[in-house]
């Protein structure tokens, strides 16, 4: 595309109580306790950095990605840095899971659009205008992800990047997928191949992260994801 709460006895990730910063002895040891929690990957476990990276989300918006840092999040949280260690090693990390589960949540809103039993302009107009509102929600980190060149990442950011990719392929299949049905059922003019008007369009949105800033524009990304629909399916609409 810088409350932790102690699980209970059904879930298996009790975090001993720390205070302040841990000093490289014990970012040892959490780092090793938080790669077996990663491999275990129990629900308690994983559904708590999901809960870390909807409030890391919004620190991220209100400070932007360089004024971000885990001891704000661990604020944001009513915790503190060291218990947010057990979770997330670093910003970098942290970054990742944001977009992540943003991403996430993109795909599985584009397929609940993709299966709904309406026309197929309708269900682009619907994803043109969740693409934006999704943009400021998690403003700057979808833009700041845009440029990440997810061939070129470091070695400890790999399985991360290919997951992202298969992320990626899936919404664009979405897309694609919806574009196609309107020109096989004659509402979308065939300009070009479904790929092309798809990305035509995605382009279009991603553009935006050159001039909006959500709390300074003087639109709403309602505003601006209306009013790309709109553009878009005049052009597109038989």
């Amino acid at each position: 595309m810088e409350r932790i709460v102690k699980s209970g006895s059904g879930g298996g990730d009790t975090v001993a109580p720390l205070s302040g910063k841990p000093n490289q002895s014990s970012e040892s040891q959490i780092g090793r306790r938080r790669s077996l929690a990663l491999n275990k990957g129990s629900q308690s476990y994983q559904e708590r950095r999901r809960e870390i990276a909807r409030v890391a989300a919004e620190v991220f918006n209100k400070r932007g990605f360089r004024g971000t840092s885990l001891s704000a999040v661990a604020e944001a949280l009513g915790t503190d840095r060291a218990s947010l260690y057990y979770y997330i090693a670093n910003k970098r990390e942290l970054f990742d899971e944001v977009v992540r589960v943003a991403s996430e949540t993109n795909v599985s809103t584009a397929e609940a659009v993709f299966a709904q039993d309406v026309p197929s302009l309708e269900k682009l107009r619907t994803l043109i205008i969740e693409l934006m509102r999704s943009y400021a929600a998690h403003y700057p980190l979808l833009y700041v992800y845009m440029r990440e060149n997810l061939a070129h990442v470091e070695s400890g950011r790999t399985e991360w990047s290919q997951y992202m990719r298969n992320i990626n392929r899936r919404y664009e299949e979405v897309f694609i997928a919806i574009v196609q049905d309107g020109i096989d059922d004659g509402t979308i003019r065939p300009l070009a191949s479904a790929r092309v008007l798809a990305f035509a369009i995605i382009g279009m949105i991603g553009w935006t992260n050159r001039w909006f800033v959500p709390d300074r524009s003087p639109e709403s990304a309602d505003v601006i994801g209306n009013a790309f629909a709109e553009l878009a399916l005049g052009g597109l609409k038989t």
